[in-house]
């Protein structure tokens, strides 16, 4: 933006300020005032100016010669890092997982009894289940449900179980808690979990449990298919690579900021 199209408001000193911090980055660590001065486009005097002033404040440190930024700047990305929900963190990397495989992806949270939908990126293909954010699945029904209750202690397995309702949603459906018990074991062992036709006739999908950084699953992303195009064996052998990679990078990103808020689940559409 040229100073002649800046609005009245604009400070000019301040765009200084930030480019001075902006000249640090990984492969200049550490900058002399002739390094900053040239690397911001100003003089010597100026960048002396905005540098001792970041010294000053906590920002920067100097030895005199070399000026380095200190931890202190992560002070200034921490207030957007923390508000930040785990749905809009998810959201890229899922657009990314969608468009590389072509089938739909979700993010998920555990409310109640239920999986909520807290994102979601469809795929072109219709399908018979219409999905949103805000839906809700009984929990042990769904593969990111399935993902979630497996970490969860097994008195509280238990206990959720027994209040489920276990109906037959199709002819696939697990009906007994020994049989959810048995394959949320396994689930928990193989790190993933995959419901073949159990919520709905044709419908395949495909979980993996997100952690935070404290390793505490927080949420589950799944991939869904239709059956009559899509194998298990392809799922698990397609499919199920990407998903892992994408709930990786979303993982790092927590790492970086911090404990996961989810979107407030709602009511919701109840299926």
């Amino acid at each position: 933006m040229s100073a002649s199209a800046r609005a009245p408001h604009f400070v000019r000193s301040f765009e200084r300020g930030l480019a001075v911090i902006r000249a640090f980055d990984a492969d200049h660590p550490a900058l002399t005032l002739s390094e900053a001065a040239r690397a911001c486009g100003l003089t010597r005097a100026a960048a002396r100016r905005f540098l001792l002033t970041l010294a000053d404040l906590g920002y920067v440190h100097t030895d005199g010669r070399l000026f380095r930024l200190t931890p202190r700047v992560l002070e200034l990305g921490y207030a957007y890092l923390s508000g930040v929900t785990l749905p809009q963190l998810a959201v890229p990397h899922l657009e990314r997982l969608v468009a590389q495989v072509g089938e739909s992806s979700s993010l998920c949270v555990l409310d109640g009894d239920d999986i909520v939908h807290v994102a979601r990126v469809p795929a072109r293909r219709i399908m018979t289940v219409a999905i949103t954010v805000g839906t809700r699945f009984p929990a042990h029904v769904t593969s990111v449900g399935r993902v979630i209750l497996a970490q969860l202690p097994e008195e509280e397995v238990a206990a959720r179980l027994a209040r489920a309702e276990l109906r037959p949603l199709t002819a696939r459906t697990l009906l007994t808690p020994d049989a959810l018990r048995a394959e949320l074991r396994r689930v928990r062992d193989q790190g993933h979990a995959l419901v073949d036709q159990e919520l709905e006739e044709g419908l395949r999908s495909v979980a993996v449990p997100v952690r935070d950084r404290d390793g505490e699953v927080v949420a589950g992303v799944n991939i869904a298919v239709h059956a009559g195009r899509t194998s298990v064996e392809s799922v698990r052998r397609d499919l199920l690579p990407p998903l892992l990679a994408a709930v990786a990078r979303i993982e790092a990103d927590l790492r970086i900021t911090g404990p996961a808020r989810a979107a407030s689940p709602g009511t919701g559409t109840r299926r």
